[in-house]
């Protein structure tokens, strides 16, 4: 015993013991295992203590338990230790506790039998499995089906996938699915739909092959191997099959509890149907071949549905409703021949009674005459060489005859079905290869074996053989191809036992010459077995008890037969007469089964190479007559067509599925390890384990076996090289050189070398966990000390701090109260002193006051008498100055009269003399103006005289007044003086009272402070009391506006939220519709890309059938672009009139079926285009209703600048004149003091009027904006009717000079006048009105003034308690009252402001009535467009380029040739602006607008979609050319909307751009058939861009290391999985984002719309989160803590790239979300409720079943992991039971987003575009 085996049988190793119930059991050692020990101390799992006693002789120690990391492992041949009880535990973990019922064991696939549907064969897994390697996923029959597929296709080799196992395993179910698969993966060349065909028939087979079994509900009862043929590219076009052996005594006779074929079930049941009343049928217990069994009905199958499934089946097939219903004929005509009762006539003799109803309607269905049949049942026909004699037959023997005719018929029937199906299954077309898949019966053994079961156990003896010799060479091509040393492997070879059956003089052989002899019997055959073998061969033996029975030894098990019915059963003898009277029948099926039955090579009666396909199979001689063939025994039929399945399966490469049952009662998930462990046995799974574990089963590369092991290395041991490395460490470790061998590129173990290194890798682990606890409890013990010494050094801190608190506190206290008693005292002291003070000052007051108002008397007494003797003396001196004045006044007045009178007589006695007169008048001008300006003089002097004399008066009269009062006031002073001299002498008695009064007033104020103090004291309680409850009032106030506030702020979010639903709602369904929109496209695209490519084939077909002539493949061609565009018309031409030519010889069927088709698709786009925009429209009907409105305004001011733009003009200036008159009106009466300036009625009026003027000129820019539109229109009209009618112009602007006309545009526009005056005039009353209100505000504001004057004054007066109580109450009354007029103010302002709103839309919409009825009035249509043309003439500054480029109509075939179909995406147009082609499109599409050419519009668009698609459907696979031609049709389409004209979209455009819209085509349906192309290219864009990343997303995301050394690398078994070690060849995250980032750059070169590459990112983001989460939910090896880490951690890395491309608000790290939560599902607790509780909240992005599929699948890497408990799983699925969602699994890769296309305008002018050299259109011209 070598030190590894000491090493691993220590104390609490675990092992296998045997046990009689549970076939092994599990025990660990209680003590370390010593060399010599007899016996092994174990403890079993439930505790009990055993003795294990060891083989003396042997000393063989039990089997050692694998680690618990390597239980439930997808491969068996994975476990370190290979033997049967590790293969069964296995097997019992991943189906009980993991629900995984398919298991890899090396080359095979293990399925066990759940007896319950599980949802894992939808279309979704079989899109996840296909293209994928076998040991990348998890076990599947998809997984064996698509290798198969996988190698015919790489390898060109057929290929077959054997399917064996008990009845009940699931043989049918899984051959059912892995055809579904290639059904589903290949698809099919034609529209007959093949693979549909092919799954048809198998509803037909189980119908009249299958029936109920004590072991399963639909047991086939027959073999079958089915051709599944595929063409050159590898799709179905046809399958054939093959039957084996189908067992025919079932037809009459059934054990308990077991049915007859299902067919005749489903038959009685649908006996009510009106087309099988004529059958006579009616239920199961009525016929003999149906009741034997005792259960004619399977719960849960509905027999009347499943006959209605079969017709279906066989009306796909081919088969049509005459013949079904031949074939039902016959079927019920052996149930009524099973009725038959044959009677005893005498011992030797039978007969039937007469008129037997059954016999009768047997005759009546098949046909035949009543008499024969019933003779030829109870007769027999003997034949010698001379003579023929006719022999009664007693009863047994007629019964036996009946039964054997109606197995017969059955066969024939069975034989000529299978044929049919073949017939409906073959094609014309060349098979390149094959997948046959083999669904055969499992090794049988019963308490009662005869000659079916010895057929089954030899065809399984056969099937062992190849399958042993394939695994044998499979094991010896990995040896060679490793180039390591090899030894033959002794392994079981079951060739003798064959030999025993099959070779001369073996068992077949003797029952066939037993069946020769004359008087052959089971008795005899017996003893030529016992003679012959009995002593010659180990593996046959006699029964004890028994001389009619054998037992032959199978290399599954021993089976002993019963000789009985041996010799009948091989010879399968029929009555001949009988055959005759049925094929004497007048009922032609019947016929026609008898004569294909003479035609029959094989025991089924299956014409062999239907269809003339080759095949590998080796085929009986043609040649041969049918005779011979007939005399052939069942026993030879069966060895021959044996033997041609085993030379068809050794020229493919099989597949192997094992199907087992897992118990015998059809328990859901239940599994019985006895029965479990016998199929294995039986079907060759512990041979193959037996055969691998002889070897070196366990494999490892050296990057897997250093990433594993490398802690077992020290730092010296690791080199460069890690061959090396390995090869040292393993030297190091296993001494025995014979346990592991160095291949080339791995490194081969023996069995259990592998469970030794991991037991050193977990010790070297366990040790370094122990350090790493002890280092960290230390650190977490100190830390923990550190903690308690800091916590007790802070008590005892506060502990001190408080007692020093508290001294200080005693101190300062102390302290206080000194000093209180300190300042109390004194405060008393000085109260006492100031009370003294106070007296004694008070008394010196009153008597100094005395004092002081006695002298003051007297000096006011003098002063007063002084006073009034100045004025006194001053008046009698005025006075007589006065009188002397006027004396001298007088005088001088009478003295200058008399002078005067003197001179006035004299100048009249001058005046009579005329010589004097002339005298006087020389100079009398200079005299005038002397006097003139004297009298000026003197009347100057007199006025200033007059106001000297006037100031001298006003001055007398005001010192006359004064002198006046003065005396009145010194005669009041002398009175009072007098009265005070009076009261002199009382005051000293008053003073006495006084002092009385004092003391009484002390006594009373002390009374009154004591009031008073205590006053207060209840005041200021009152007060703190008042507070409270203020506080109380305001804290209830502030809770109930809180309350107030959260009921607003949750209706807000109520209603916010219901917004959102809604609006998330509407989406939902506009996204919907959108989807359903897209997806209808997409179909029609597809069909008619199928129309075209059946029409090319049709034009290849033809062409290479006619002489010298052959189309050229474009793929063929050096270089793939450049090729001429005329010749692709010419063929394109030539293939219409080949396909015109041979489409006479279409199918028409097809052709109405595709032309009914694309009819109904193109109603579904309509309607689905028409629903799309009903949604869009109601999703933005209330954004655009404001929009709409305005067009509403503008559309009638549109219509009225067309009549009256310039007289509106002039108009608006008038108004805008009178209202600048009344503002200045308003500054002059403000100049007046009408109004202060700074008011705020003033300021309000003001802004009024401004608004007013403001909002008219705003009118005016968007008149004089619609007029430039409008002349720009009808210029545009004017120059498209001078093309087309250039007559019509000239006789409209004719009209215009029409007097009539004149005049009447005249009196329109006076009317239009008097209306804006008459509005004018009502503004300037209304302003009027607002002068006077303004001036009566102002004088209430100045009433307002005094009498707060007069308050203030009288406030002044109050005590200042009482003035500041009275001016807050006057503040607040006088700041309600602003506030009441503010808020009278602002209604008014408010009304106004409506009004005069209300006045503009009135104005303006009577105007435009006004303007439409003149015009619908005065002209025609024609005028009307055309007459404001005339009447402005608005200046245009020319430029050279209009932005349209001219070509002739010849070069449109070479402008789509180099600008679309040559055009390289890398090469030119990469130094191209963006869109480039799509502005130079748009610019020819303008000038074929601007000329008025509609054929030349429509061609251009027709010839742009077309080369659009065909250069898609040449380079669809190329990315930068889909993403090129994505963002020009994109581009394409924004400048079909950008200048269509539609205010819509013109927002954006400058006043050029406007002046480029298209004139005269409505492109708008033009503009949706580009969008549908834009779709199309966008969808191939997201297929192109899936198979891109396709390769990489699994191996970037699952199985690249990213986080290096975190995740273990497990071993691996036979079908070995991608390594998450990076090599050269793999692709990792960073390839991932690498050719994101391409992606991203081609389409930002390319100039996409920045929102079309946001929807291309979450696609991508979408198929990158559902493709690695659907091989998470598919990878057992993938669900683990440290994959979890890496696929976080590489979500983070695709989160970061969006960041840097500031792409997060896209939405693509919302498609993310179901692949963090299975990362977050695989790191989280998985342990207690709590924890599931947090699950399901936590993966609410994840379905029910991806949450416990993610549950199962978790595998510890380790093994300080745990594993997930069943019973953790059902709570998860108890608490998620509630939800509704979808069943699926995985999620669907399929989905593509419904795409939107934003309109994106562009800036750029189409007049600076410049067309490069490069692209060849020289040919286009510059307008």
């Amino acid at each position: 015993m070598n030190q590894e085996l000491y090493y691993m049988f220590v104390k609490l190793a675990r092992v296998w013991i045997p046990d009689a119930e549970e076939v092994w059991k599990s025990a660990a050692l209680t003590k370390n295992y010593e060399d010599g020990d007899g016996s092994l101390q174990l403890a079993l799992e439930d505790g009990t203590n055993l003795e294990h006693k060891l083989d003396p002789k042997t000393k063989n120690l039990p089997y050692l338990r694998n680690p618990d990391i390597l239980v439930g492992e997808n491969d068996l041949t994975a476990l370190s230790y290979l033997h049967e009880p590790a293969v069964l535990h296995n097997l019992k973990v991943r189906f009980i506790d993991s629900k995984l019922i398919y298991t890899y064991c090396g080359i095979v696939l293990v399925a066990i039998n759940p007896y319950e549907s599980l949802p894992i064969y939808g279309s979704d897994i079989i899109n996840a499995y296909s293209g994928q390697n076998m040991g990348d996923m998890d076990p599947h029959i998809f997984a064996v089906a698509e290798e198969a597929y996988k190698q015919m296709a790489r390898d060109e080799r057929n290929q077959s996938i054997i399917v064996s196992g008990e009845s009940g395993a699931g043989k049918t179910v899984s051959a059912k699915y892995a055809m579904r698969y290639f059904a589903t993966v290949s698809g099919t060349t034609s529209e007959a739909n093949v693979e549909q065909k092919v799954l048809a028939s198998n509803p037909i087979m189980e119908a009249i092959g299958n029936a109920k079994t004590t072991r399963n509900d639909n047991s086939s009862r027959f073999g079958k191997y089915i051709e599944i043929g595929f063409d050159p590219r590898y799709r179905i076009i046809g399958a054939n099959m093959r039957t084996y052996l189908l067992e025919k005594s079932r037809v009459v006779f059934q054990a308990d509890e077991e049915r007859n074929y299902h067919i005749f079930y489903q038959l009685c049941a649908s006996a009510h149907l009106p087309e099988l009343k004529d059958l006579r049928l009616g239920s199961a217990n009525d016929f003999l071949y149906t009741r034997q069994g005792r259960s004619p009905v399977i719960e849960g199958v509905d027999d009347t549905k499943e006959l209605s499934t079969t017709r279906h089946a066989f009306t796909l097939l081919g088969v049509n409703e005459s013949y079904q219903m031949g074939l039902f004929q016959v079927l019920a005509a052996i149930l009524h021949l099973g009725n038959v009762e044959v009677k005893d006539r005498d011992s030797d003799s039978s007969v039937i009674p007469p008129n037997n109803s059954h016999l009768t309607a047997f005759c009546e269905l098949v046909g035949v005459s009543y008499q024969d049949m019933s003779h030829w049942l109870c007769h027999r026909k003997l034949r010698t060489a001379t003579e023929t004699y006719i022999k009664t037959v007693p009863r047994l023997q007629a019964v036996n005859s009946r039964d054997a005719l109606a197995k017969h018929v059955y066969a024939k029937l069975f034989s000529w079905i299978v044929e049919h199906v073949n017939k409906a299954l073959v094609t014309n077309i060349k098979q390149r290869s094959f997948i046959g898949v083999l669904d055969i019966y499992g090794f049988e053994t019963f308490e009662i074996n005869s000659f079916e079961q010895f057929c089954i156990n030899y065809a399984n003896e056969k099937l062992q053989q190849q399958f042993n010799m394939h695994v044998f060479k499979l094991e010896q091509e990995e040896y060679m191809r490793e180039e390591i040393p090899w030894t033959l492997i002794d392994f079981y070879d079951n060739q003798p036992c064959i030999n025993l059956i099959e070779a001369k003089m073996g068992v077949l052989d003797l029952l066939d010459e037993e069946c020769k002899m004359p008087k052959g019997s089971d008795e005899s055959w017996a003893q030529k077995l016992y003679n012959t073998h009995l002593k010659t061969c180990s593996l046959f033996q006699k029964p004890r008890l028994s001389n009619r029975a054998f037992i032959i030894q199978h290399f599954a098990d021993k089976v002993e037969y019963q000789c009985e019915g041996f010799l009948e059963k091989n010879k399968d003898t029929v009555n001949e007469e009988q055959i005759n009277v049925l094929k004497a029948s007048k009922f032609p099926l019947l016929v026609e089964l008898f004569q294909d039955g003479e035609k029959a090579v094989s025991p089924t009666g299956q014409p062999q190479g239907a269809g003339g396909r080759t095949r590998l199979s080796v085929k009986p001689d043609k040649g041969r007559t049918s005779s011979r063939e007939h005399k052939k025994t069942v026993g030879c039929q069966f060895r021959n067509s044996l033997q041609m399945l085993m030379d068809t399966l050794n020229a493919t490469t099989p597949h192997y599925v094992r199907c087992i049952k897992p118990n015998d009662f059809k328990l859901a998930f239940s599994f019985d390890p006895m029965r479990a462990v016998q199929q294995l046995r039986a079907c060759g799974v512990l041979e193959t384990i037996r055969i691998s574990a002889a070897g070196f089963p366990s494999r490892w590369t050296y990057q897997e076996f250093y990433s594993r092991y490398r802690v077992l290395m020290k730092q010296k041991d690791v080199l460069q090289d890690k061959r090396l490395t390995c090869r040292n460490v393993l030297e190091f470790l296993v001494q025995d050189q014979d346990k592991y061998q160095f291949g080339k590129t791995k490194i081969f173990f023996r069995a259990g070398q592998v469970a030794y290194l991991e037991k050193l890798r977990s010790d070297k682990l366990r040790v370094a966990c122990v350090r790493i606890q002890k280092t960290i409890r230390c650190w977490l013990a100190r830390k923990k000390f550190l903690r308690q010494r800091r916590s007790a050094i802070t008590i005892q801190r506060f502990t001190r701090g408080f007692q020093a608190r508290c001294l200080a506190k005693f101190m300062r206290r102390t302290s206080a109260a000194t000093t209180i008693q300190k300042y109390q005292r004194m405060c008393v002291a000085r109260r006492r002193y100031r009370q003294k003070q106070a007296a004694a000052l008070a008394m010196q007051t009153i008597l100094r006051a005395y004092m002081a108002r006695q002298k003051y008397r007297a000096l006011l007494r003098e002063s007063k008498a002084v006073v009034i003797q100045k004025h006194a003396r001053g008046l009698l001196a005025r006075r007589r100055f006065k009188r002397c004045l006027r004396a001298i006044v007088y005088l001088q007045c009478c003295l200058r009269r008399m002078r005067a009178r003197w001179e006035l007589k004299k100048l009249k006695i001058e005046a009579r003399s005329v010589e004097h007169f002339k005298k006087l008048n020389i100079g009398m001008e200079n005299k005038i103006m002397q006097l003139q300006r004297r009298i000026d003089e003197q009347n100057n002097n007199h006025r200033a005289t007059v106001d000297k004399l006037a100031t001298l008066e006003a001055g007398h009269a005001a010192d006359s007044e004064r002198m006046r009062v003065e005396v009145t006031r010194l005669r009041g002073v002398e009175e009072d003086a007098r009265n005070n001299a009076n009261r002199a002498n009382s005051l000293q008695g008053e003073l006495e009272r006084l002092k009385k009064e004092l003391a009484t007033t002390q006594k009373e104020k002390k009374t009154i402070e004591d009031w008073a103090t205590k006053y207060r004291d209840e005041m200021e309680k009152m007060v703190s009391e008042l507070k409270s409850q203020n506080g109380l009032l305001k804290s209830e106030k502030d809770d109930l506006n809180r309350m107030i506030q959260e009921q607003r702020q949750q209706m807000t979010e109520q209603m916010a939220r219901a917004i959102a639903e809604e609006t998330q709602q509407l989406e939902t369904d506009l996204n919907e519709e959108r989807s359903r929109y897209q997806n209808l496209l997409t179909e029609h695209l597809r069909l008619e890309e199928k129309h075209d490519d059946l029409k090319e084939e049709m034009a290849l077909s033809s062409n290479t059938s006619r002489p010298g002539h052959r189309r050229t493949d474009s793929t063929h061609s050096s270089n793939e672009s450049e090729y001429t565009y005329n010749s692709e018309y010419a063929e394109a031409d030539e293939g219409s009139r080949v396909s015109e030519d041979s489409g006479r010889g279409m199918d028409t069927n097809l052709t109405l079926k595709l032309q009914k088709r694309l009819g109904e698709l193109e109603q579904d786009k309509q309607q689905l285009r028409d629903e799309l925009e009903n949604k869009e429209e109601l999703f933005q009907r209330a954004r655009a209703r404001d929009d709409v409105e305005h067009k509403k305004a503008r559309g009638a001011e549109l219509e009225y600048e067309s009549l009256k733009r310039q007289e509106l003009e002039s108009e608006n200036k008038k108004l805008k004149h009178n209202l600048a008159e009344m503002r200045q009106s308003l500054l002059g009466n403000q100049a007046t003091g009408a109004g202060a300036p700074g008011s705020p009625a003033y300021k309000v009026l003001l802004d009024q009027l401004n608004s007013s003027s403001e909002e008219l000129d705003v009118r005016k820019e968007e008149v004089l904006i619609l007029r430039s539109q409008l002349v720009s229109q009808k210029e545009a009209t004017h120059h498209k009717e001078t093309m087309t009618e250039p007559t019509h112009h000239v006789v409209d602007v004719s009209k215009l000079k029409d007097t009539d006309e004149i005049k009447q545009a005249y009196v329109g526009l006076k009317d239009t006048n008097r209306l804006l005056e008459s509005q004018l005039q009502a503004q300037r009353r209304s302003y009027d009105n607002e002068t006077e209100g303004l001036r009566s505000e102002l004088q209430n504001v100045k009433e307002e003034n005094n009498r707060q004057q007069q308050l203030l004054a009288q406030n002044l007066q109050l005590p200042p308690e009482a003035r500041i109580e009275a001016s807050l109450q006057h503040e607040i009354t006088r700041l309600t009252n602003e506030n009441l007029d503010l808020m009278e103010q602002l209604e008014k302002q408010d009304k106004t402001i409506r009004k005069l709103k209300k006045q503009l839309k009135v104005y303006s919409k009577r105007i435009g009535e006004m303007g439409v009825g003149q015009t619908e009035g005065q002209t025609s249509p024609g005028q009307m467009v055309d007459e404001p043309v005339r009447a402005v003439s608005i200046p245009r500054r020319e430029k050279d380029f209009q932005g349209m480029l001219e070509y002739k109509r010849q070069d449109e075939l070479k402008l789509v040739k180099n600008l679309i179909l040559e055009l390289k995406p890398r090469g030119v147009a990469v130094n191209l602006i963006p869109g480039l082609p799509a502005y130079i499109l748009f610019m020819c599409l303008r000038h074929a607008d601007y000329v008025n050419d509609d054929e030349k519009v429509r061609t251009l668009l027709a010839s742009t979609i077309n080369c659009i698609k065909k250069i898609l459907k040449k380079r669809g696979d190329d990315f930068e050319t889909v993403s090129f031609w994505l963002a020009n049709t994109c581009r394409f389409l924004h400048c079909l909307k950008q200048y269509s004209g539609d205010e819509v979209f013109m927002k954006h455009n400058s006043a050029r751009q406007n002046e480029h819209c298209l004139s005269n085509f409505d492109l708008a349906e033009y503009r949706q058939v580009i969008s549908d192309l834009a779709i199309q290219i966008y969808q191939q864009l997201i297929k192109c861009m899936e198979n891109i990343l396709q390769a990489m997303i699994v191996s970037g995301m699952l199985e690249h290391e990213t986080i290096q050394g975190v995740s273990g690398v497990k071993p691996t078994g036979l079908r070995k999985r991608t390594s998450s070690i990076a090599d050269e060849g793999m692709y990792t995250l960073e390839s991932i984002l690498r050719q994101l980032g391409a992606f991203h750059s081609t389409m930002c070169q390319h100039g996409t719309d920045p929102e079309l590459i946001k929807q291309v990112v979450k696609q991508q983001f979408y198929i990158i989160g559902a493709v690695t989460l659907n091989n998470l939910l598919l990878r057992k090896d993938m669900c683990s803590w440290s994959k979890g880490m890496q696929i976080r951690y590489n979500v983070s890395q695709l989160e970061e790239w969006l960041r840097d491309k500031n792409l997060m608000a896209c939405g693509a790290k919302e498609t993310l979300e179901p692949l963090i939560q299975a990362a977050q599902l695989l790191q989280v607790k998985k342990k207690t409720d709590e924890d599931a509780e947090a699950i399901c909240s936590m993966c609410h992005a994840l379905t029910t079943a991806q949450i416990v599929k993610v549950l199962n699948l978790y595998t510890p890497v380790n093994e300080f992991e745990e594993r997930v408990s069943v019973s953790f799983i059902r709570t998860i699925q108890t608490r998620l039971r509630g939800r509704c969602e979808s069943p699926q699994l995985l999620m669907d890769t399929k989905v593509i987003y419904p795409v939107t296309f934003p309109f994106n305008p562009s800036a750029l002018a189409l007049e600076t575009i410049q067309i490069p050299s490069s692209l060849n259109l020289g040919f286009l011209v510059r307008v």
